[in-house]
């Protein structure tokens, strides 16, 4: 556990990494930017450089660094739900209801506009079926939990394949790069900026309830706390930041499992802490990520999900490795 006298350090760092990435974003691509003419750019945003600063690049970061906190901040929320350090924004099949909602209203043909509202809905029916399944009388059961939610995202799962399988042609592969995790023509809403900032604020207020909770409900209920209500409002909480996120960019992987990881090796299991850290890291893990994905063959572009899986799988398994030559749980 690191000293709390450092931990205003380790944020500030993370700060300087979040705008370093948004720097390395902004300057990279098919036009790669030297500082000078990125600085140039900066400042005049109707030069060509400016348009490609301003109007492209910049917008991409951002949303690209907003979905990676939403991510990496509802998979702190998960692994206290399920009191496992494996759990995943999209293991209780929160993302397959809003992927699927959401692809639905595109095979549909609805407008842009409402794929935001559709993923919310798709979430919310995925909660309400997980929890109304999983709820069961006596202490809360993770495993109960667990086990209805693999099952509920492998039904999303059929029903999207479904979707694909009957959608048109000429959508076919938009729809399967923004199932991949895609930022192509991403922008940053301002309601997903806004939903970040509100899932940080009451995350951080309730960061003492959220140790006590990582304990087990029994000894949360012996220290006070409701622990049912606890864990349905973090549920909620993680599956509509989960829901924000598939709706601006499509499902994208191993952000949620792999950076609370990584931040809770430096910092411990102390919210108060790991969850501004993993937000600050998860943005910027993110916008590298993507950064990398639209310039390692550029001029063609990689959905951000693949690159965040060929990251994340072979670190998570050094992390398991680890765990395991110690004798521990990852």
């Amino acid at each position: 556990m690191m000293r709390f006298a450092s931990r205003p350090a380790l944020l500030a760092a993370l700060v300087l990494l979040s705008l370093a990435s948004l720097v390395i974003a902004s300057m990279a691509g098919a036009h790669a930017m030297g500082l000078s003419e990125w600085w140039m750019a900066l400042r005049q945003p109707d030069s060509t450089a400016g348009e490609l600063l301003w109007r492209l690049r910049l917008p991409r970061a951002t949303a690209a660094w907003v979905v990676g906190a939403m991510l990496a901040m509802s998979g702190c929320l998960m692994q206290v739900l399920l009191r496992n350090p494996l759990a995943d924004p999209y293991i209780l099949g929160v993302s397959g209801g809003a992927a699927c909602a959401a692809l639905l209203g595109m095979t549909l043909g609805l407008a842009a506009v409402f794929t935001p509202f559709l993923a919310m809905l798709g979430a919310l029916v995925s909660i309400l079926i997980v929890f109304g399944l999983a709820r069961g009388s006596g202490p809360w059961s993770g495993t109960r939990l667990l086990l209805t939610g693999v099952v509920t995202a492998a039904g999303w799962a059929a029903l999207i394949s479904l979707i694909l399988a009957t959608g048109p042609d000429n959508s076919l592969r938009g729809m399967l790069f923004w199932l991949m995790g895609d930022f192509s023509y991403a922008l940053l809403p301002g309601w997903a900026a806004v939903t970040l900032l509100a899932g940080l604020v009451l995350t951080m207020s309730l960061a003492r309830s959220l140790n006590v909770l990582s304990m087990g409900e029994t000894t949360a209920r012996l220290l006070g706390e409701n622990s049912r209500a606890m864990m349905w409002f973090v549920y909620l909480l993680a599956s509509l930041l989960t829901a924000a996120a598939v709706s601006v960019a499509g499902t994208i992987g191993f952000v949620g499992l792999i950076v609370p990881h990584l931040v809770r090796l430096v910092t411990g299991s102390d919210h108060r802490i790991l969850i501004p850290a993993s937000t600050l890291f998860g943005g910027s893990f993110l916008v590298l990520s993507d950064t990398l994905a639209r310039t390692i063959l550029a001029p063609r572009q990689l959905p951000v999900g693949v690159v965040t899986a060929l990251l994340g799988v072979p670190l998570f398994l050094v992390l398991l490795n680890r765990a395991r030559l110690k004798g521990q749980q990852p």
